[in-house]
């Protein structure tokens, strides 16, 4: 019979195989994912939250009437913005008679019948001669001159309209700028990238108050959401790493402030410049560059429910226990959806909402949570997962008393996809200073998209007005305000765009 082994006896081989059982499980669940990334089908992959609400309820009907009013809507707005030509077509002469008696005497039926055609005009490009009136006196003595036209730019060739196409096409199209180069020269005109970057440049100089005013607001506000992504920096034979920061917040009329800072670097400096000081609220994932301006003196930190999300969905693949923890973020999501549905978002009511419906969901999720990290390896998967959403805890559930505050982050990082689009296309900023003047000129085109202003039009027209507009009031001048101002004032006004 085998002598049994005390309790306290140490064998090393034990640790080892420990050790090796935990590193297999993380290489395991690395080429899972990896797998799923690479070759999984789209139901493989992590749905979004809408979908899962759906469910099973989003029938074929559902899906099908949902397209339906997305046409409409879609519709609705050409009509509203399309600027509209109308084409009469007349009878041929030849077939100008009755086809029953063969009579010539023919009156109009009504208006006649209409139908709709959307046709693609080719933009153009136009070289226009600037004449200015020089009148002299009988006397001999004076000369009066009319008036030079308007220019962004001193003795510039360009004027605020192409400056404006300049920008919105990189900004908001991530289109290279040799490629927009190629497009103009189609156009007829000669043009070169370097022409197109001094301009482009030259745009972010002028407008540089506007963009730090913007900035300078959203750090003014209660609650803030930021998030970083990095962007290459051209050096020596090689590139060096910079990071894009954006930070945004939603005023309460609902409308949304869009800004964003480029550094050299990851650390805290960015966050403490923008944000140091300052009190409220700020939305981030789980990165301790924020940590600078978040508690005990600064910020309150609001965790992201969307990469707590992402971690329990990647340990699936070996730990299917994961699918519980998805079941519990489902329930705090319909809940906003509850919320947003019967138009409570962000009022008392919401609160009262969350406090009884989402604080059972989190007391139940925490049991869950500490009842499982006993059972897996702290580096795996599902242990990581498990302790990242533990460490954040405190963060993620402070939503629930403050009905301004979301359950994740995303919004931060949807604004940082047209920059992530831009990098693809245009690979990397030529310097330090060209990242920031990149970074402020995404900050008014991306606030103008998130709020349905027109970025060209406004550009065309803040490119002017910012050079002489009182910087006391330079806020009248940022998009959604400019846009009320252009509806409101009467067409002789001078806050109405130039003609």
């Amino acid at each position: 019979m085998p002598r049994e082994l005390p309790q306290d006896h140490f064998c090393p081989w034990r640790e080892e195989a420990e050790e090796l059982k935990e590193r297999l499980t993380s290489l395991e669940a690395k080429m899972a994912t990896l797998e799923r990334h690479v070759f999984g089908r789209r139901t493989e992959k992590l749905p979004t939250v809408a979908a899962e609400l759906r469910g099973d309820g989003d029938s074929t009907a559902a899906r099908a009437e949902a397209a339906k009013k997305k046409r409409q809507q879609r519709a609705a707005r050409k009509a509203e913005e399309a600027p509209a030509r109308e084409i009469r077509h007349e009878v041929p002469a030849e077939e100008r008679h009755c086809p029953a008696c063969g009579s010539e005497d023919l009156k109009p039926l009504g208006e006649g019948r209409t139908s709709v055609v959307y046709e693609y005009v080719p933009a153009r490009l136009e070289k226009q001669v600037h004449v200015q009136e020089v009148l002299a006196c009988a006397c001999g003595r004076g000369v009066v001159t009319a008036p030079p036209p308007a220019r962004v730019v001193d003795r510039g060739e360009y004027g605020p309209g192409f400056l404006a196409h300049v920008v919105t096409s990189k900004c908001a199209d991530a289109m290279p700028l040799h490629r927009l180069a190629q497009r103009v020269e189609r156009s007829g005109v000669p043009m070169s990238r370097s022409t197109l970057t001094n301009l482009f440049h030259q745009a972010a100089s002028v407008l540089l108050p506007l963009s730090q005013h913007l900035l300078q607001g959203i750090a003014a506000a209660d609650v803030v959401w930021a998030d970083e992504t990095p962007l290459r920096v051209l050096d020596v034979k090689k590139t060096k790493l910079g990071y894009l920061w954006t930070f945004l917040t939603q005023t309460p009329a609902g409308e949304w402030l869009v800004g964003y800072r480029f550094s050299m670097g990851r650390a805290s400096t960015t966050p403490k410049e923008v944000l140091g000081g300052t009190r409220g609220a700020l939305v981030v994932d789980a990165y301790t560059g924020y940590n600078a301006v978040t508690l005990p003196e600064g910020r309150s930190r609001v965790g992201c429910w969307a990469h707590v999300r992402r971690r329990f969905f990647e340990a699936l693949a070996t730990a299917p226990e994961a699918r519980e923890a998805l079941d519990f973020i489902l329930a705090l999501y319909r809940v906003e959806a509850l919320a947003r549905d019967a138009g409570l978002g962000r009022t008392a009511a919401h609160r009262e909402l969350r406090q009884q419906q989402s604080l059972p969901v989190l007391l139940a999720l925490r049991a869950w949570l500490e009842s499982q990290a006993p059972r897996h390896l702290p580096k795996g998967p599902m242990g990581q997962a498990l302790s990242y959403t533990l460490k954040q805890w405190d963060a993620l559930t402070r939503f629930v008393a403050d009905e301004r505050l979301p359950l994740d982050n995303n919004r931060s990082e949807a604004a940082l996809r047209k920059a992530a689009l831009g990098r693809k296309n245009f690979l990397f900023v030529g310097h330090e200073a060209a990242g920031e003047n990149l970074a402020g000129l995404y900050a008014l085109v991306a606030t103008c998209e998130a709020n349905g202003v027109n970025p060209e039009a406004y550009l065309a027209d803040v490119l002017l007005r910012v050079q002489t507009h009182p910087n006391s009031r330079i806020g009248e001048l940022l998009p959604c305000e400019w846009m009320r101002r252009r509806a409101a004032d009467p067409p002789d006004s001078p806050l109405q765009p130039s003609p």
